[in-house]
C-alpha cells in the first residue's frame, strides 16, 4: 500500500514541478503517473550503476556530480515518456532538484514504516 502512495505522491510532485517551472511540461496526470513510475525504476536500477561508474568524478567534485547524474536521469525519462518534456539540461537540473525537494516534502506526510 505504501508503494502505491509513494508512486501517487511522486506523480503529484511531477505535476507540481511542471506547474512551478515552465522548463518541465507534463501533458496530463496519466503522463505524470507513467513518468513517475519510469523515474522510480531509473533511480532504482540505472542510477546506482552510474554512481559507481562516475565515482572518481564525484569524489573530485565533492559530490556535486551527483546533481548532474540526477539531471541526466530526469532528462532521459523525459525523452522516454510521451507527454513528459524537459526543454534542456539546465531545465532538467532545476526540475530534478525541485522534484527531489517536493517528493521529500510530500513523503513527510506519509506515516512511518513499522
Amino acid at each position: 500500500m505504501r508503494l502505491l502512495l509513494v508512486w501517487i505522491l511522486s506523480a503529484i510532485a511531477l505535476l507540481v514541478v511542471a506547474y512551478l517551472y515552465p522548463g518541465v511540461q507534463v501533458q496530463d496526470w496519466q503522463a505524470a503517473a507513467v513518468a513517475a513510475l519510469v523515474l522510480g525504476l531509473v533511480n532504482t536500477l540505472v542510477k546506482p550503476i552510474l554512481v559507481i561508474l562516475t565515482l572518481p568524478v564525484t569524489i573530485l567534485t565533492l559530490g556535486l556530480f551527483l546533481l548532474v547524474i540526477n539531471a541526466l536521469c530526469f532528462w532521459a525519462v523525459a525523452n522516454l515518456v510521451p507527454g513528459f518534456h524537459v526543454t534542456g539540461f539546465w531545465a532538467a537540473m532545476l526540475g530534478a532538484i525541485l522534484y527531489s525537494v517536493i517528493t521529500w516534502a510530500l513523503s513527510q506526510l506519509l506515516p512511518d514504516k513499522k
